[in-house]
């Protein structure tokens, strides 16, 4: 994986890197072919199956793939890396009000971040659902018979899926990287096939079919954009995994094999629908001669699990990185591959993702209904990426001002179309993603506000540090053996937990740390640079340990690397002192009562900070404190 101060891989490395990448990254965008074309053409659009109109629909598909998602993400978001990590919230981190002076400018653009990373998780439920479902349908392709058992082997797909994922990318990407190749060679395979018998269609590549779709059908053409969009809806999913493989295995994967792969099918099927208008009810299906067409849904099945590995593991990354800036509760992460740091397992994010998924299954019942609710919450999306990615070159990069204007208004020409396109969804599933980013936008944000608030509550309690080892020298106290560390959200002051401990015991341990952790707005901070040591006299001392927000905080290992003057702390020797907060809502803390009890319950079910900062459980005492807010 790529990072700072690292070379970019080469040669083995590299095809192995992208192999897998293809089995993680380009499942969700790879299977669009099996519900996008059809969906183009939808009763509910009053599109007839001609000549004219499938030319327009393929330039438009065809136009899509280049400006979104070979233009747009692989040429110029990926780009936008923060040190070698991806995805919204990455993004919305550079654009972080560096001063206070620049938050009023920058706090909208902040907070228009937020609610895009909360949209991603709309979309990490409906990707699933309507992957898996769309090719199981291809069973009723082969036989009526199949009909009442579509749904519930869906279900069982799904739930198989979510399991696995315990496994992690790494395990995943080596199952699922060899199967995808052979799903995009079967692509290509069956797209060349009808292409061949129909040349012609590859006329659709000049946009002037696109321009001739508007100018017939209108307003109708437009909303057909809604339908379109499906062709490029991995494109967020791809940016935010870019943390997992790196810039290099991505691009080079999706301009060998997946954009060819992709275009091929796409102009088989309209090549097909040419010939024979009647398929378009299935055109993907229809394509395969009637011998290979079990097989196809078998691999179909297949290549959709991969289709949802994408939005998952991007889900995973989204929400290590909320956590880690302060937006989400401590939630348990797991490690899944000493090689490659990017790659977890958080199991709450993952069985409320399979809960939703199969929800969604039993709720919708068709890839059609299910395509309703698809959409509108990645373009959405991408309009804040595209803002968010201007200022980011015209702030950090220093392009010229009339360089990113321009290059932002034809990028938001094209997403603020698909938009609209997409509104008409709403009322027919497409609140759901909504819906659901309004719930994660409301927890980010008052998690955020609580922890300030609770911040500011503890820093009108907190005693002064130099104050307290003034009265250290005049008064002495007792010292026992051993080392005491206080975990203090402000380096500066004296931790509740300490001021309890010494007003209630009247002694003091032989050395004590004060130890503060902040994560910066930086994926990875360097091992050198993690820990400053400062010695307040006393035998107390200060730590500051700073991590990046794609890293796990370990405070045993941090201390391990520090040295007293009695020498390397020794950890069986050391008594850690956690404060823990009972909050008690009220009205004048700068929150609404409700936000205040929501916040209340979220600390309560946060994951603990033994366990998050991977402190041994029996070396820990916990100090309690009433606080309002």
């Amino acid at each position: 994986m790529e990072r700072a101060g690292k070379a970019p891989p080469e040669g083995r490395e590299l095809a192995v890197l992208a192999l897998t990448a293809l089995g993680v990254v380009f499942g969700d965008i790879g299977t669009s072919p099996i519900y996008a074309f059809r969906e183009s053409f939808h009763p509910s659009h009053g599109i007839a199956v001609t000549p004219e109109n499938v030319l327009g629909v393929l330039s438009l598909i065809f136009w899509s793939l280049i400006i979104v998602i070979s233009i747009k993400y692989l040429t110029l978001v990926v780009e936008a890396d923060n040190r070698g990590e991806g995805g919204i919230i990455a993004l919305t981190a550079l654009v972080s009000p560096p001063t206070e002076q620049a938050r009023g400018r920058r706090w909208l653009l902040v907070l228009a971040g937020l609610f895009g990373a909360a949209l991603l998780y709309g979309d990490s439920m409906i990707t699933p659902a309507i992957s898996v479902l769309s090719a199981i349908e291809g069973l009723e392709v082969a036989t009526p018979l199949f009909a009442p058992y579509v749904i519930p082997i869906t279900v069982a797909i799904l739930a198989v899926l979510f399991w696995f994922q315990k496994r992690g990318t790494a395990g995943i990407g080596a199952v699922f990287g060899p199967i995808t190749m052979v799903w995009f060679v079967t692509l290509a395979l069956m797209g060349l096939a009808a292409l061949v018998r129909h040349p012609g269609v590859l006329a659709a590549l000049s946009p002037f079919h696109a321009a001739a779709f508007f100018a017939r059908n209108e307003m109708r053409g437009f909303f057909v954009l809604g339908s379109v969009f499906l062709v490029v809806t991995g494109g967020e999913a791809l940016y935010a995994d870019m943390g997992h493989f790196g810039k290099r295995p991505i691009r080079l994967t999706w301009f060998l094999v997946v954009l060819p792969a992709l275009l091929l099918n796409y102009f088989g099927q309209g090549a097909m629908l040419i010939e024979n208008p009647s398929t378009i009810e299935h055109p993907f299906f229809l394509m395969a001669p009637a011998w290979a067409l079990y097989p196809l849904v078998v691999l179909a099945a297949a290549a959709t699990v991969i289709a949802s590995q994408a939005v998952i593991s991007g889900a995973f990354s989204l929400t290590r990185q909320a956590v880690q800036l302060g937006y989400l509760p401590r939630l348990k992460i797991e490690h899944t591959s000493i090689k490659h740091v990017g790659q977890i397992y958080l199991p709450a994010i993952n069985w409320a993702l399979a809960i939703a998924c199969i929800g969604l299954v039993l709720g919708f019942r068709t890839s059609s209904n299910l395509a309703s609710a698809y959409g509108v919450a990645v373009t959405t999306d991408m309009v804040f990426t595209t803002i968010l990615f201007a200022v980011v070159a015209r702030t950090k990069w220093r392009w010229g001002r009339w360089s990113v204007g321009l290059l932002a208004a034809g990028l938001l020409i094209v997403d603020l179309s698909y938009w609209g396109a997409n509104l008409p969804k709403i009322p027919d599933g497409g609140w759901f993603p909504l819906l659901v980013a309004a719930l994660v936008f409301i927890g980010m944000t008052t998690w955020k506000r609580g922890r300030q608030i609770l911040g500011d509550r503890l820093r009108e309690r907190i005693r002064p540090i130099n104050e307290f080892l003034h009265e250290l020298k005049t008064t002495p106290l007792p010292r026992v053996p051993g080392t005491a560390v206080y975990m203090a959200s402000n380096p500066y002051g004296m931790p509740s937990a300490m001021t309890h401990n010494v007003g209630h015991n009247k002694v003091l341990h032989e050395h004590v740390i004060i130890l503060t952790l902040e994560t910066q707005d930086v994926p990875y901070v360097p091992l050198k640079n993690r820990a400053r040591m400062t010695d307040l006299g006393q035998n107390v001392y200060r730590i500051v340990g700073r991590y990046g927000f794609a890293q796990d905080p370990d405070v045993p290992r941090l201390l391990m690397s520090c040295e007293t003057t009695g020498g390397p702390i020794d950890l069986e020797e050391t008594t850690f002192f956690l404060g823990r907060e009972t909050l008690i809502a009220t009205n004048q803390g700068g929150m609404a009562t409700w936000r205040e009890r929501l916040f209340a319950v979220m600390t309560r079910n946060a994951r603990g900070a033994t366990d998050f900062f991977h402190i041994p459980s029996d070396r820990v005492v916990e100090i309690g404190a009433q606080i309002e807010i």
